[in-house]
């Protein structure tokens, strides 16, 4: 190795490294970061990694430093293999790491050798094929040895780097890939089938051999899951593809039959049933991946998963994950859009698909699916003991469990979701039985606890079929005549029923419910809510209290008699529960309610307010708890309006808590607490010390830039019109810096937005606005002249100048100076550029056409500046104005002078019960924007008197006599007095 090892290595050795090591692995803070460094700063140097991995190779060395040896080198790997990185690591030493990788296969320790299999799989990604041609033809040499651990090794090494190439997606690499499955899938297939042979042969002798030959089993099948879907364009075409799926249902039973003989062997036993797992996954992906060659398949999946499923001799032999692979196979064939016909059969063009459907419509004949139907209902559906028990034992984790289970790896969810596709798919067959077996549990007077269980299932069934049964079932008079009495019953285990049915309630509520119902069903809810003594049972009316105020039809005045009795309730439900989960879960519901009702919870602000305060106190260590709560909050700030200022001594300090990035919880609190503060400046009156101090937390945000921008912006400019005198002297100069740092690395969206508040504080100080946000101007004149600026940016920044040139001349005086000196050029040119690109493209994109007026407003403005700069553009700058009064002059108006614009009279609205505080000092704040207060029309005449008077008149007929025809007339029909 010496001969890689650099001029600053020379003197560091094996042992020096080993030492860095040592203390790259101690606890002591201070020798780890001084390892850390050193490690670093040799990084790139030369033989750096060759040292490394004699030092991981080395079994004589400490393990703890031969894995960080092991880490080291997988992140150099990451960082310098590829030959354009920065100080990638030289040729030389590529070849020998790759030759002496391929000899480390005596690795004992099963954790350093996964991370050599994964540092070749990495290389591999990188160089093979063509700089590693014979990497597969040594892996494949080696797993013929005669030493069972070079076997296992060459098999770990060769699944990862099948696992890294199989997810190269470029067109070469697949060909590449494809040619590889041809070269090796042979040889990886029959020692698949030797292996798992082998162990078959000797799992009931409790010979030694058995572990490593089912790890070998296990990793080829890896091996081959990953190169029969990505390795063919079409797996059905090839014999040994086709070979290898149908083995894997030969298979599955004589490994369900090994976990008898495994019980006492728990690696193994766990082993044995991720490989049965594995065997179904190989389906699963090749039916998601290439759905067309496993039409064939089809049917023997079918067989397979139904006859393991729902045939009570394999009951006892099965175990969950399994289950739940059968029916997401079963599901996936069922759900698969590729064997969907068009709604006539014949007309389907794809031979295949039709093939598929029709597989599927023989094989789930009547009797089947009343099979599978019953046995869902009598076994999967059932409640377990371990479900009793838990629910009596430990409700709430129970109930947390209910609600975070996954189709994708429970049972229970697993079979609701294969039992709602299995019933849209054959609803016309299954219907008549679902009901049939909904009425024989109704009429069954008994109490027997496996008759309540069972009618459980049903119910249970019945709500998650809500949409299919819509037309078989009367829910009106099922809800009034029978599922009501049944939530009165209170026999031993009754609590059962009673949570599912009004759970089934909560599922046809949006279904089929009348609306003259609703004020039952609440009553319904309410009696639940307050009086049921089962936890599960109280959170399952939440629920369905949460689903019916949320649905499309909900009346608040249907809703009000029941509003004080519901938030007290919940607020009872929310105390009695401890898991964080189920709090925000109640909380979501009460503060669905305040948001549906609106100001109709004014009334019980006060009773709110009892709770959610020591609930936040209560919450320090669940922020995602404190989410729900701030944003509980958001909507009854929004309920209360006005009112809401009585709250703000707590909701304040949250808001400044939430939106302090030097507090760890603001990562999860922040979006939540901008959201609260935006709500309480839009619901208030005036701005008090406390609220005037927390912009101290926003310009922080504003730096950062995030997806917080908007809302952050928005809060800028609530500020702005709620108290622009106070907000701006305080922070306006700090807001100038941040806005000037930021913006040149902005995209255009989010400089339009800053702009929007910069427009905001030019119409609240049309004067001092220009003269404090000088310093950003220069950049948005700049951005007005670039090429390839956005029609709607461009008028933006348009706006925002003829604010300036408006109401501030010798400010954008400056402005132009300051551009003049930076690129050394006149300042009349650079007004001339400015005008040249404003009159060429304001007829084109200035919409709305408020700013279009603006534009043309300052356009007009210009008439007096006794600049021949302007002058050479009067033509322009008359077409463009007149162009802009042609838009905004009322067609109806006999006054050529009645501009659409202008607000005249009382300008507050009727309906002032939906318009927040915010909305009506913006709509004040119109009253100083000259867009809806001057008249167009009227100051053109005035500026042009002014410019007459100004030029003389030989000087203004010649001016004049630059202006086309057409143009002229329409000028002069607006000049009329």
């Amino acid at each position: 190795m010496k001969s890689y090892i650099g001029k600053t290595l020379s003197h560091v050795m094996s042992n020096v490294l080993k030492y860095a090591l040592t203390k790259a692995s101690s606890q002591n803070a201070e020798l780890l970061k001084i390892a850390e460094r050193q490690l670093k700063s040799w990084e790139s140097e030369r033989g750096f990694y060759s040292i490394l991995l004699n030092i991981a190779c080395d079994t004589n060395v400490d393990v703890n430093i031969r894995w960080l040896s092991v880490l080291c080198i997988k992140n150099g790997v990451d960082r310098y293999w590829r030959k354009t990185a920065p100080n990638a690591i030289a040729n030389d030493e590529k070849e020998a790491l790759k030759q002496r990788l391929l000899t480390c296969f005596n690795e004992p320790i099963n954790q350093i050798a996964l991370q050599f299999s994964v540092i070749i799989s990495k290389i591999a990604r990188f160089d093979f094929p063509k700089e590693w041609p014979d990497l597969f033809t040594a892996l494949l040499s080696i797993t013929q040895s005669v030493d069972e651990l070079h076997q296992a090794r060459a098999l770990l090494s060769m699944h990862h780097v099948v696992k890294a190439l199989s997810s190269k997606r470029l067109t070469a690499d697949r060909r590449i890939f494809y040619q590889l499955t041809t070269t090796i899938f042979t040889n990886v297939f029959h020692q698949w089938i030797n292996y798992s042979k082998m162990f078959l042969e000797e799992v009931n002798r409790d010979s030694p051999k058995r572990k490593q030959l089912l790890e070998n089993s296990f990793v080829t099948l890896k091996i081959l899951r990953k190169l029969v879907v990505n390795g063919f364009k079409d797996c059905s075409k090839d014999p040994e593809a086709v070979n290898f799926l149908t083995l894997i249902f030969q298979q599955i039973g004589p490994f369900l039959d090994c976990r008898s003989y495994l019980k006492n062997h728990v690696q193994m036993l766990e082993v044995s049933e991720k490989y049965l797992v594995l065997l179904i996954k190989v389906l699963r992906d090749v039916l998601e991946f290439q759905p067309f060659a496993f039409v064939p398949m089809i049917r023997p999946t079918l067989e397979c998963c139904v006859t393991f499923c729902f045939n009570k001799e394999f009951q006892d032999r099965l175990f969950e994950r399994l289950i739940v692979q059968f029916l997401n196979l079963i599901k996936g064939i069922l759900l698969c859009q590729e064997y969907k016909p068009a709604k006539i059969i014949e007309d389907t063009k794809n031979v295949l698909t039709r093939e598929a459907y029709q597989i599927k419509v023989d094989f789930f004949t009547y009797p089947v699916l009343k099979e599978i139907t019953e046995q869902l209902m009598t076994r999967y559906f059932l409640l377990s003991e371990e479900d009793i028990t838990s629910w009596e034992s430990s409700p709430e984790e129970f109930a947390s469990e209910e609600s975070g289970e996954s189709w994708k790896f429970s049972l229970r969810p697993c079979t609701e979701v294969f039992f709602l596709t299995l019933f849209h798919d054959f609803r016309s067959s299954l219907t008549p039985l679902l009901v049939e077996m909904t009425k024989n549990v109704q009429n069954n007077g008994t109490r027997d606890f496996m008759d309540i269980l069972r009618k459980d299932a049903i119910y249970n069934a019945v709500g998650l079929a809500a949409f299919d049964l819509y037309d078989e079932v009367d829910f009106d008079n099922w809800f009034t005549n029978v599922l009501i009495s049944e939530l009165t019953i209170k026999d031993p285990g009754y609590y059962i029923i009673r949570r599912r049915v009004i759970w089934l309630i909560g599922q046809w509520v949006g279904v089929k419910l009348s609306p003259e119902m609703r004020p039952l069903l609440y009553e319904v809810i309410l009696q639940l809510l307050r009086n049921e003594d089962n936890l599960i049972v109280r959170l399952a009316a939440a629920t369905a209290l949460k689903v019916a105020v949320d649905d499309f039809e909900f009346s608040a005045d249907q809703f009000q008699p029941f509003l004080e009795s519901s938030i007290t309730a919940l607020f009872v439900l929310l105390k009695g529960v401890k898991e964080c989960d189920l709090k925000m879960s109640v909380l979501h519901v009460l503060s669905l309610i305040i948001e549906r009702m609106g100001s109709d919870v004014r009334p019980y602000a006060e009773s709110l307010m009892r709770y959610l305060p020591q609930l936040w106190a209560d919450s320090g260590e669940h922020n995602m708890l404190r989410c729900s709560i701030i944003s509980c909050f958001v909507h009854l700030v929004q309920s209360l309006g006005t009112l809401s200022e009585s709250l703000h001594e707590f909701l304040l300090p949250m808001i400044e808590y939430s939106t302090d990035v030097s507090q760890p919880p603001h990562v999860y609190l922040l979006e939540d607490g901008l959201d609260l503060w935006w709500t309480v400046l839009d619901n208030t009156s005036i701005c008090t010390e406390p609220l005037l101090k927390l912009p101290v937390n926003l310009m922080p945000l504003l730096e950062y830039q995030g997806e917080n921008l908007p809302i952050c912006l928005q809060i800028t400019e609530a500020y702005i019109i709620l108290s622009p005198e106070n907000f701006l002297k305080r922070y306006g100069q700090t807001l100038v810096q941040t806005f000037l740092s930021t913006l040149p690395d902005m995209k255009s969206d989010a400089i339009n937005m800053v702009l929007k508040v910069v427009d905001t504080a030019f119409i609240v100080f049309p004067e001092d606005g220009p003269v404090l946000f000088q310093p950003i101007l220069p950049f948005v004149f700049t951005q007005a002249l670039q090429e390839d600026v956005l029609p709607i940016s461009l008028s933006i920044y348009i706006s925002t100048l003829s604010r300036v040139i408006m109401h501030n001349q010798s400010c954008f005086g400056s402005i132009l100076q300051t551009k003049a000196n930076e690129s050394q050029k006149d300042v009349g040119v650079l007004l001339g550029e400015l005008l040249d690109v404003w009159l060429e493209k304001m007829t084109l994109f200035f919409n709305p056409v408020q700013r279009k007026k603006l534009a043309a407003l300052a356009l007009t403005c210009l008439l007096t500046s006794n600049s021949d700069v302007v002058h050479e553009r009067i033509c322009g700058i008359f077409l463009a104005v007149v162009e802009t009064l042609n838009d905004i002059t009322k067609c109806d108006s006999d006054s050529p002078s009645a501009d659409m614009l202008v607000i005249t009279g009382d300008i507050s609205q009727q309906d002032e019960e939906i318009e927040t505080e915010q909305d009506k000092r913006k709509r004040e704040l119109t009253r100083l924007d000259p867009v809806y207060t001057v008249v167009l029309r009227d100051y053109l005449y005035n500026q042009v008197m002014a410019l007459q008077q100004s030029v003389g008149a030989s000087k203004f007929q010649d001016l004049m006599s630059t202006v086309d025809v057409e143009t002229m007339q329409q000028l002069q029909e607006y000049l009329k007095t």
